[in-house]
């Protein structure tokens, strides 16, 4: 099987005109930027999202182009219902992107007491792993019909230690580890990558069983200054700067001989610190062709 015949989606038409795709924790950060990207690229999207509040502003945002499910990744009953959502809207799934995830703000293993690890790896591991599994699995039918794909939002802690506590980077090594094993075992009907992001400006939020849930990463001005000086980028991403990863790994076009990759967007985080002291700065935007600065 080489996957779907895409010759009929050419000229000016997006990039994935004809699409449809399901989207965990899309109501902020990463998972918003996806969708933005996916309806501007002429996909439709199916949303499970936690936060009511949230869905209703993706709906109000984006119309019939979205149909949102109010429901928590812990529950297979909701990422059927968010599957369903699509194939009956839509009439297929292309896409599986699992997104939703929750942080542990770096808390070390001498920090925690052991009741605090038990309950802390449970709500990690049932966000950040289990999520993607029941909705990979919720989503394997009409993605075998449609030889769609899955991507999973992974981290640069899924490579790397020292981006979060234990707990935080336990669960990422495990679905850089996933991605692996459900290439291996859905080949060759569906693909399965990851994207990798680095330090990123987003409302990722904490574990409450550490006390944290009320934080988000993108409150954290000074953690996120500290990191911004250890890149050779110099500067902290937005959501925005890794949707296209997203668009690329969905669009046959492009990646169908790719299944088992993370694609890391990391600041340049692997090749090692600055070679010369860095001040944090502004993420530069790219300029559309033609477009001049102001």
């Amino acid at each position: 099987m080489t996957g779907r015949d895409t010759s009929a989606r050419t000229g000016s038409a997006g990039r994935l005109t004809g699409m449809a795709a399901v989207v965990t924790g899309g109501g902020s950060g990463i998972g918003r930027a996806v969708i933005a990207r996916y309806v501007d690229e002429g996909a439709n999207v199916s949303v499970l999202e936690r936060d009511a509040d949230r869905a209703r502003l993706l709906t109000d945002a984006y119309g019939d182009r979205v149909v949102v499910t109010v429901g928590d990744v812990r529950e297979p009953d909701a990422h059927a219902t968010a599957v369903s959502a699509a194939v009956d809207h839509y009439g297929r799934v292309d896409v599986y992107v699992g997104n939703a995830g929750i942080y542990d703000f770096g808390r070390g293993l001498e920090r925690m007491s052991p009741e605090q690890i038990i309950a802390g790896f449970s709500e990690i591991f049932e966000v950040n792993v289990l999520g993607y599994l029941l909705g990979a699995r919720a989503a394997i039918g009409p993605l075998r019909e449609s030889s769609g794909t899955i991507i999973f939002t992974v981290s640069s802690s899924g490579t790397f230690a020292g981006g979060g506590g234990s707990l935080y980077v336990a669960s990422k090594h495990a679905v850089s580890g996933l991605v692996k094993q459900l290439a291996h075992e859905l080949a060759p009907d569906i693909r399965v990558n990851g994207v990798a992001p680095g330090a990123s400006r987003t409302q990722l939020s904490g574990v409450a069983a550490l006390e944290s849930d009320r934080r988000t990463l993108s409150g954290e001005s000074d953690l996120l200054d500290v990191i911004a000086r250890q890149l050779p980028l110099g500067f902290v991403s937005e959501p925005e700067d890794h949707a296209g990863l997203y668009v690329t790994l969905a669009d046959a076009r492009d990646s169908r001989f790719m299944t088992g990759v993370v694609i890391a967007s990391d600041g340049g985080l692997g090749v090692g610190p600055p070679r010369a002291p860095v001040t944090p700065q502004s993420s530069p935007r790219p300029q559309a062709p033609g477009a001049s600065s102001r």
